[in-house]
C-alpha cells in the first residue's frame, strides 16, 4: 500500500502509465501526487484536522483548518466516513464496473472515457448547492460562485463551437439530450404541433417524435403530432427529396436534424431550404457527434439551424449533461433565448446539477485545445479504417461506409441478427449494441449493430487496433452463426438460454476470445478516477 497526501491507494489492479502516444495525456494518474502507476483504488479517510493538498487543484496544501465532520446530538451522530467504509457493497460493485471497462472493447457509439479532471469536478461539493434560476437571478442567496461557474461554462460553451456571442446563446442547465429536446418542443410549440425528425429504425433517436401504429412510444409523439422523414433504402442516405415532398404536405412546425444511428452528415443547407419553404424552425440534435463539430471535422449545422441540442458526454467526453443553443434574433416572431430559458426552468426542471455544470467547464476548456482536435480527427480515421476493415470481411455497411464515429453493420445478409451477436459479443469481453437497420420489423431483435469509435480513440487505440476489433467482431459472429445453428429453437429466449447454459459447446472459443481481447485491450489504461 502506497500513502499520499493523507490518503492510501491500494487494489490489485494495475493500469498501464499513459504513453506520450495517446490522443488524452493524464498527467499524474495517482491521487495527489502519487505515481503515474495507479491501481484501481479504495481510499483511506484523511483523519487530519488541517487539509494536506487540493485534490482539485494540485496545489499546495491550504491553511484553512477543517475540522473532521462529526456532530453529534440527541443520540445521533455524523461521520463522514468514505464510501469503502461506509458502504463496501456499492464500492465493490463500482470497482467491478471498473475492472470491465478496463478489460473491454467499449464500442457503444454514445459511450466514451471522461477525464480525471471532469470527475473530480463532478464529484465536488458543487453537488450540495441548490440554484433554481440563471445567474444573478436565483431563488436561493449564496450562489455568487455558483454563478461565476455558470457564466464561464457559458462562455466556454460558446467558444467551443466558435461562436459569436452577440448572435448565439445557450443554456447549459438540461439534464441531458432528451430533456434538452422536449425543453426545445416546449419552448417553441403548442400541444398537438407538427413535427419531422428521422425515423427510430433509420437511425433517428426516440426524442425527435417516434411512434407505431399502435403505440405512440415516445414523450414526443404523444404530446406532438409526429411524422418522421426516412433514408433512401437503396443508398442508406437521408432522402430529402421525399423529406421535402412531405413537409410541402404535412406542414411542419419543426423540423428536426440529428440521429443516433446515422454514419453520415447531413445536409444542413438542403435542409434549411425546406424548412424555410414551409415556415418550420430547423433544429439540430447534435448529441453524437458535438466534438466532431466542435473540432470541425464534420460539417457545422450552426451555420443554418435555429436551436442545436446536444448531450455532453458521447463524443465531447464530458460529464453526463446537456446543453440547449438557441439564436438571439427572433426566429419566426418566436424570441428564443426567453422561450428555451423559461421552459429549462421552470418550466420542465427545478434547480440546476451544478456538479455537472462544473465539469462540463472543464470539458469545453479541453475542447479548445490542439490534442482535442487531433483526438476527433482520429475518431474518424479510427472509425473508417473499422469500416474498410469490416467491408473487407464481406459484411454490408449502411450507407457503405462512415464521415462520423460510428458505422451501422447489416447483418440479414448473413442470416443473423444484432440481439444474437451483441450477447456473443458482450461474452467476449466485446461491448456494442444491437441496432435497427432500414426495413427492419422488429426493435428488440434488429437486424444490426451499431459500432463506434469514441471510447477506445480516447483510450489510445489508433487504425491498426481498429483493424483488429473488426477481426475480433467477425470472430463473434462466426461464433454466433454456428451457435444460431446448434440451438433448439428459434425464439431468441432460446438462443440466450442456450449460450449461458454450462452445457453450450462453443464456450471455449468464447473464453479464447475473451482471453485475447482481455489481453489486448489491457495494454491501453482507462482515464479518470
Amino acid at each position: 500500500m502506497q500513502a499520499c497526501s493523507g490518503f492510501a491507494v491500494m487494489g490489485s489492479i494495475q493500469q498501464p502509465v499513459w504513453t506520450k502516444e495517446s490522443v488524452f495525456p493524464l498527467k499524474g494518474l495517482g491521487v495527489g501526487g502519487c505515481s503515474n502507476l495507479v491501481k484501481f483504488s479504495s481510499v483511506k479517510p484523511c483523519r487530519s484536522s488541517q487539509l494536506e493538498g487540493n485534490l482539485v487543484s494540485g496545489r499546495p496544501p491550504t491553511s484553512v483548518f477543517v475540522p473532521e465532520p462529526k456532530t453529534e446530538g440527541a443520540g445521533s451522530s455524523f461521520v463522514d466516513y468514505n464510501l469503502s467504509e461506509s458502504d463496501p457493497e456499492v464500492r465493490t460493485i463500482i470497482d467491478k464496473e471498473k475492472n470491465r471497462q478496463f478489460r473491454s472493447l467499449e464500442l457503444i457509439a454514445s459511450e466514451n472515457f471522461t477525464s480525471r479532471a471532469v470527475m473530480e469536478a463532478v464529484g465536488s461539493c458543487l453537488t450540495n448547492k441548490y440554484s433554481e434560476g440563471l445567474p444573478g437571478k436565483r431563488y436561493y442567496g449564496g450562489n455568487e460562485f455558483i454563478d461565476e461557474l455558470e457564466v464561464l461554462c457559458q462562455k466556454r460553451a460558446l467558444a467551443a463551437f466558435s461562436l459569436d456571442a452577440k448572435k448565439w446563446g445557450v443554456n447549459v442547465q438540461p439534464l441531458s439530450g432528451s430533456p434538452a429536446n422536449f425543453e426545445v418542443y416546449t419552448a417553441i410549440l403548442n400541444p398537438h404541433d407538427r413535427i419531422m425528425g428521422l425515423d427510430l429504425p433509420h437511425g433517428g433517436h426516440l426524442s425527435h417524435g417516434f411512434m407505431t401504429p399502435k403505440r405512440r412510444v415516445s414523450g414526443t409523439s404523444i404530446y406532438f403530432e409526429s411524422m418522421p422523414y426516412r433514408l433512401d433504402e437503396s443508398t442508406g442516405l437521408v432522402d430529402y427529396d421525399m423529406l421535402e415532398k412531405t413537409a410541402t404536405l404535412f406542414r411542419p412546425k419543426l423540423i428536426i436534424a440529428g440521429a443516433s444511428a446515422y454514419p453520415r452528415d447531413f445536409d444542413y443547407p438542403r435542409m434549411r431550404k425546406i424548412a424555410d419553404a414551409v415556415g418550420a424552425f430547423l433544429m439540430m440534435d447534435m448529441a453524437h457527434i458535438s466534438g466532431l463539430v466542435s473540432a470541425a471535422v464534420v460539417a457545422n449545422p450552426f451555420d443554418y439551424c435555429d436551436i442545436v441540442t446536444t448531450t455532453t458526454h458521447k463524443s465531447l467526453r464530458g460529464p453526463r449533461g446537456g446543453m440547449i443553443f438557441f439564436r438571439k434574433d427572433p426566429v419566426l416572431g418566436v424570441d428564443l433565448e426567453s422561450a428555451i430559458n423559461n421552459a429549462v426552468f421552470p418550466g420542465l426542471q427545478g434547480g440546476p446539477h451544478n456538479h455537472t455544470i462544473g465539469g462540463l467547464a472543464v470539458c469545453l476548456k479541453n475542447a479548445k485545445s490542439p490534442e482535442f482536435k487531433a483526438y476527433q480527427n482520429k475518431v474518424v480515421s479510427n472509425c473508417r479504417a473499422l469500416a474498410s476493415r469490416l467491408m473487407e470481411l464481406g459484411y454490408k455497411l449502411v450507407s457503405g461506409g462512415s464521415d462520423n464515429h460510428l458505422v451501422l453493420v447489416d447483418l440479414r445478409p448473413l442470416g443473423i441478427d444484432g440481439a444474437r451477436v451483441e450477447k456473443i459479443l458482450d461474452m467476449a469481453s466485446i461491448t456494442l449494441n444491437k441496432n435497427s437497420v432500414p426495413g427492419d420489423k422488429s426493435a428488440l431483435v434488429p437486424g444490426g449493430i451499431r459500432i463506434g469509435s469514441p471510447a477506445m480513440t480516447t483510450r489510445g487505440f489508433g487504425e491498426d487496433e481498429f483493424v483488429s476489433i473488426a477481426n475480433f467482431i467477425h470472430e463473434g459472429v462466426q461464433i454466433t452463426l454456428e451457435a444460431k445453428k446448434s440451438v433448439s429453437g428459434s425464439k431468441i429466449q432460446d438462443f440466450m438460454k442456450f449460450v449461458t447454459s454450462p452445457d453450450f459447446p462453443l464456450i471455449d472459443r468464447v473464453l479464447d476470445l475473451q482471453r485475447r481481447v482481455e489481453a489486448f485491450t489491457t495494454r491501453f489504461p482507462l482515464p479518470g478516477l
